[in-house]
């Protein structure tokens, strides 16, 4: 089998609301008899229906979607949706769509499948064992560490949008634009670094403790073995011996009875830092309490690591066959981390009299460490319920004194349920970015939602989102998101809006290009700066890499018309009103549609019924808008030349539509249909008539504003529009346009792009011949044909329209078709230039004959 093509589709796509990878894929060997008992035999575990599959008369390929899914799932990381399709006139090729849940595994899986299947084809060996290793390294390379997931799955529960900003790193931007919080593991956005760092030195954290009246063991930082030795002396009581800014346990040891002990635990805990802090050993039990966000969170008994003899095993082995435990892994890839056996283990079975060979008699139980920490081995219990209210003000206050909003405060003491200063227990230790895995899964006790009291601490009732409005049809998504994007401008709020010709952050340009897709929106919702989110989204970005957002607020459908069909799988109108659907349905409060595209129409039964359905229509009689209204639904429609916006009986006049620009004196009834859309959805948000109004009479549709829309120029008494028209549907509504500009001639220099099929092409080129008195062909991005080739087919299907062969002339630059157009206008002709590229293709054709004129339009645009 070979890959033709791979794409991993990060958001909602056409096949599912989550993340898949689409790969489309030749058959390029034969399956033998009996492969599916040789898979089968290899992949015990393939679900049932897979069985249809492994047939000897089915195509090698249609095994690849089940084996896929159950890799990642040997993998560890199985992937939720599935589904394999033919590929139009191409019959031993498929589409094969596979949900996933680490991309990274999902694209190793793919490859790994497709060797698992040729090899059986061929009847060769197949290492699965080293295959499946691999694929489970790459699946903990690329995990969520356990507490960074339990926040991230809380945050993902109240509807709070989460994206992941590395891949190796657990840094989460949670929210989006202005409302959006930062993540990593258990810090956030909100935690002081002046804070971070004085819990990462115990000897300060104590000093600032005691000074808060927090009870606190005494001791002091030693630097040498001597002064150790001098500070455990001075304390009269067993000391505890630990590394001044280490974490998780490392280099401690407690109760240190003699000088050889201080020795020994001081030069252990100058392994993991220079300085040593000696203090009094507090005698008791390990708990540790979560404070997040001026409240107590949870807490938990920890337990040091340990093993219950059975009369038979040694010690060593006991350890062994507790770490095949599945809830035990390396590090903190799971809910408690394996038992380590090393020197500190053997020194704490030595003090009991122990050594890892021992066999404990049945039911003796032996510690494995001097300290109860999750990250080398301990186990906790759950006792929030337990802490006194004394406790728990105690607890706060060391957090509100180091200045941490999440802070683990590891508290020793015989009794939780006792007040602390009456058993002369205290707070060893103040920490930051504290592992939340023994509240979220305690091996005893009830489970505590540590990572949703981090969320609810970050976010109250707020789910991070910010206003976000999606744009999507064949035409007009670029002005209709402009619109949009200026009127909530206008009313004050910080922008964010994708477009075919940039992305702008409030009214600035910060990046230029085709920015339609999932990167774009991504960016957008990732700015801090963002208080309201447009995102104009394109075909070929939904079926590339998916939506870069899971919900939208409102969902605007402007039209669906023939373009783009033949690529990537979309072969007919219906099919490419499936791909504009995947927008509508992210929807969560309205959905705009088109009432006069039947495709739009359609759309409206995709929806979820809790989603407002609005229409708008140019025909105040078109009977969708007329049943919608009389069932008390809102729409926006045209009355005469005034924009109505409509709710069940009451009917509200918005603006005339020559009071807009864009409309171009009410000539331009395409861009009435997006104002009236972009109306539509800002009513849809809450904004009200006034705010509306004053929008769409303050945005200009120029060069400057929104480029190759429309974009009109005088040259020489001969007025020259400039548009990005490109497929069947736009080049009517222009000429329709330009028509009511003129009772002269209509010229128009027109090209499309060579990706187009055939018949398009023909169509394309019929449809300009209708619209126009003359034609000048040219060509643009040809896009894998021959030079000549694509204007060759757009000239043939001129001939076929309505136009002399004596009115249509073939000229493949774009700068001379220019000036050969305007050559054919006299004052006061209308000429349409279409399918543009960039202004600047005008520009240089006049710069020639009219070097002034273009700089004057050059200088426009800025």
């Amino acid at each position: 089998m070979r890959i033709k093509e791979r794409r991993l589709l990060r958001g909602p796509n056409l096949y599912a609301a989550t993340p898949c990878l689409m790969a489309v894929v030749d058959n390029r060997a034969a399956k033998g008899r009996g492969f599916g008992a040789r898979l089968l035999q290899l992949l015990p575990s393939l679900p049932a229906e897979a069985a249809v599959r492994l047939a000897d008369d089915v195509l090698l390929v249609d095994a690849l979607e089940p084996v896929m899914m159950e890799l990642q799932r040997l993998a560890g990381a199985p992937g939720e949706h599935s589904a394999t399709f033919d590929v139009l006139g191409q019959p031993e090729r498929r589409r094969v769509v596979c949900g996933y849940a680490i991309e990274q595994v999902a694209t190793q899986a793919l490859d790994t499948a497709i060797a698992l299947l040729d090899a059986l084809a061929q009847d060769r060996a197949y290492d699965l064992e080293a295959a499946l290793a691999a694929l489970r390294e790459t699946a903990g390379d690329y995990a969520i560490g356990t507490s960074t997931g339990a926040v991230v799955n809380a945050a993902r529960r109240r509807g709070i949008p989460a994206l992941r900003l590395t891949d190796e790193a657990n840094l989460f931007q949670l929210g989006w634009g202005s409302r959006q919080k930062r993540l990593q593991a258990t810090i956030t956005g909100a935690t002081n670094s002046i804070a971070v760092g004085i819990a990462s030195d115990k000897q300060l954290t104590k000093a600032l403790l005691e000074q808060a009246g927090v009870p606190v063991p005494g001791g002091d930082v030693v630097t040498t073995v001597e002064a150790a030795q001098r500070v455990a002396r001075r304390i009269g009581r067993p000391a505890a011996v630990k590394p001044l800014d280490a974490n998780q346990g490392k280099g401690v040891t407690v109760d240190c009875r003699t000088p050889d002990d201080v020795e020994r635990a001081f030069a252990f805990a100058r392994r993991h830092g220079r300085r040593v802090i000696v203090e009094e050993y507090l005698r008791g039990r390990d708990y540790r309490v979560l404070v997040t966000g001026g409240k107590i969170a949870a807490a938990s008994w920890r337990r040091p690591p340990n093993v219950t003899g059975d009369g038979v095993s040694s010690i060593r082995r006991l350890v062994a066959i507790e770490n095949r435990n599945p809830a035990r892994g390396d590090g903190h890839t799971n809910i408690l981390t394996k038992i380590p056996l090393d020197a500190l283990a053997e020194e704490t079975l030595a003090k009991q009299g122990y050594d890892l060979d021992t066999v404990l008699s049945s039911g003796v139980s032996a510690d494995l460490r001097g300290n109860a920490n999750l990250s080398t081995g301990g186990t906790a219990e759950d006792v929030t319920d337990l802490l006194p209210e004394e406790t728990r003000d105690i607890c706060i206050r060391a957090a509100r004194t180091i200045g941490l909003d999440v802070a683990g405060i590891d508290v020793i003491c015989e009794d939780i349920a006792q007040p602390l200063r009456a058993q002369r227990g205290g707070i060893i230790e103040v920490n930051a970015a504290p592992g939340i895995r023994m509240h979220q899964y305690p091996s005893r006790g009830t489970p505590r939602d540590a990572g949703d009291a981090i969320v609810e601490a970050l976010f109250g009732a707020c789910n991070g989102r910010i206003p976000t409005v999606a744009v999507t049809g064949t035409n007009g998504k670029t002005t209709t998101s402009l619109l949009i994007e200026h009127t909530v401008r206008m009313a004050g709020l910080r922008t964010g809006v994708t477009t075919t010709s940039g992305v702008y952050l409030n009214g600035q340009l910060a990046w230029e290009g085709d920015c339609t897709g999932y990167h774009s929106a991504k960016s957008v919702l990732a700015s801090p700066e963002v208080d309201f989110a447009v995102l104009e989204t394109a075909r070929g970005g939904i079926l590339k890499r998916g939506l870069a957002y899971d919900k939208c607020d409102v969902a605007v459908v402007l039209n669906v018309s023939a373009d783009h069909l033949g690529l990537d799988g979309v072969d007919t109108i219906e099919q490419l009103a499936r791909v504009k659907a995947v927008v509508a349905q992210r929807a969560t409060r309205a959905v705009v549609l088109n009432a006069e595209d039947n495709h739009c129409v359609g759309m409206a039964d995709m929806i979820d019924p809790g989603v407002e359905v609005i229409y708008f229509a140019l025909d105040a009689e078109d009977p969708v808008l007329l049943r919608h209204l009389e069932h008390g639904g809102r729409a926006v429609y045209l009355q005469d030349a005034t924009v109505v916006l409509a709710n069940g009986l009451r009917h509200e006049a918005l603006l005339d539509v020559r009071e807009m620009p864009v409309s171009l004196g009410g000539r331009a009834r395409y861009n009435i249909a997006n104002a009236m859309a972009a109306a539509a959805a800002l009513m849809a948000t809450g904004f009200g008539n006034a705010e509306i109004a004053d929008g769409l009479r303050g945005f200009v549709s120029d060069s400057k504003h929104n480029p190759l829309r429309s974009n009109l120029f005088d040259v020489d008494g001969v007025t020259v529009v400039v548009d990005y028209a490109h497929n069947c549907a736009a080049y009517a509504a222009l000429a329709e346009m330009a028509r009511a500009m003129t009772p002269g001639r209509l010229v128009g220099v027109v090209a499309a792009p060579g990706d187009r099929r055939d018949a398009d092409l023909i169509d394309i080129g019929r449809t300009c011949a209708a619209g126009f008195d003359e034609l000048v062909v040219y060509e643009t991005e040809n896009r894998g044909r021959l030079e000549g080739e694509t204007a060759t087919l757009l000239a043939r299907g001129a001939r076929l329209g309505k136009i002399g062969s004596e009115q249509l002339q073939v000229e493949l630059d774009v700068h001379r078709a220019i000036r050969l157009g305007l050559s054919m206008c006299r004052p006061g002709d209308v000429m349409v230039f279409g399918c543009g590229s960039s202004i600047s293709e005008l520009t240089e054709a006049l710069r020639p004959t009219r070097p002034d004129l273009a700089r004057r339009i050059e200088a426009a645009a800025i």
